[in-house]
């Protein structure tokens, strides 16, 4: 029905012009289900054609301009009334008029800043897509496109390791001890936990990464934990009273739906992540220790299919170039 703007009288149908080569990116949707957009980057050129078809020929349909937009906004579910915009960018495919006969319009958003990640979360979206309206006196006729934006980063100059403790006074001493504290989300958390003092019996013993969502700000904050995955280190516990054993870790993140750490996405978001450890012991009781993790995407892999504007854009993070990246990934296999 025209009156609710599905528009009787026309279709829009949104184009890009590199969309046979484009890569596409699996994303998640509100309701849970993955669906696959077109990639992009930072700094990328978005392009492509407008075609509005009438479904009526030789009905003339009357318009108060035609417009193409690129939108990069963030949406707090508890706020669903306001959209707030980071990016809006408007151009105008034709003035006030008619359309007689179908007809298609190219549209360029060059070298386009998209500064975040897309994201989908428990309380909060982010999300870029074109739009084209027809303006209409009682009611416009529009069509969007959504896209995906990754957010690319390198190997970080500063990547120390990590060492928790867990203690009971004179019943237990469990040291953790990961290789480092920044991961790009194909990684591997290689770690060890050291049994220094254990005359209590422990049940079970596992590591989980944690993802908290932190939305609003001052007394409206909303914070979100996700267990994304669980590890589990035992199931029965080294000698009662043993000292000097120890358990390697090999965590790979790979198979996990993970996204980048974003941290004060603008002034509205953050999504960080934990790892937690826990301990149970035969009574049941539970045992915590929480350690902040950095998550980033890597950027030097991807640049096989990227087209030169990302390449541009990816630099712009890069840098000079960095001797103690190339020594520390020198054996990891581009396939990650």
């Amino acid at each position: 029905m025209n009156f609710f703007g599905f528009g009787q009288t026309a279709d829009i149908d949104i184009v890009l012009n590199d969309a046979e080569t484009r890569k596409k990116a699996e994303h998640n949707s509100e309701d849970g289900k993955k669906d696959k957009y077109f990639l992009f980057y930072d700094g990328e050129t978005v392009s492509g054609k407008v075609n509005v078809t009438l479904k009526y020929p030789g009905k003339r349909l009357e318009h108060n301009g035609i417009k193409v937009e690129f939108v990069g906004q963030i949406e707090l579910y508890y706020d669903r009334g306001n959209h707030h915009e980071f990016v809006s960018l408007v151009k105008d495919l034709a003035r006030p008029g008619e359309l007689t006969q179908s007809q298609t319009f190219d549209f360029e958003f060059a070298h386009v800043e998209k500064p975040y990640e897309s994201y989908t979360g428990q309380n909060v979206k982010l999300r870029y897509f074109l739009k084209v309206t027809i303006g209409r006196r009682l009611s416009d006729i529009t069509k969007e496109l959504d896209i995906v934006v990754h957010t690319l980063s390198t190997y970080p100059d500063i990547n120390s390791s990590i060492k928790m403790e867990v203690g009971i006074e004179d019943c237990l001493h469990i040291e953790f001890e990961y290789n480092k504290s920044k991961y790009h989300l194909k990684d591997v958390i290689v770690g060890k936990i050291y049994f220094l003092l254990v005359r209590i019996k422990i049940r079970h013993m596992e590591i989980d990464i944690i993802r908290r969502e932190t939305t609003g700000t001052g007394p409206s904050v909303y914070n979100e934990n996700d267990t994304i995955a669980k590890y589990e280190i035992m199931d029965g516990a080294p000698v009662r009273g043993a000292t000097g054993e120890s358990i390697p870790i090999r965590l790979f993140l790979a198979g996990y739906e993970l996204t980048p750490t974003m941290k004060d996405v603008n002034k509205k978001f953050s999504v960080r992540y934990f790892l937690n450890l826990v301990l149970i012991d035969e009574e049941d009781r539970r045992y915590f220790k929480q350690q902040e993790i950095i998550l980033w995407r890597k950027g030097d892999i991807v640049k096989k299919s990227m087209s030169h504007q990302a390449i541009m854009a990816a630099q712009r993070f890069e840098g000079s170039s960095n001797p103690e990246r190339s020594h520390s990934q020198g054996a990891e296999n581009d396939k990650s």
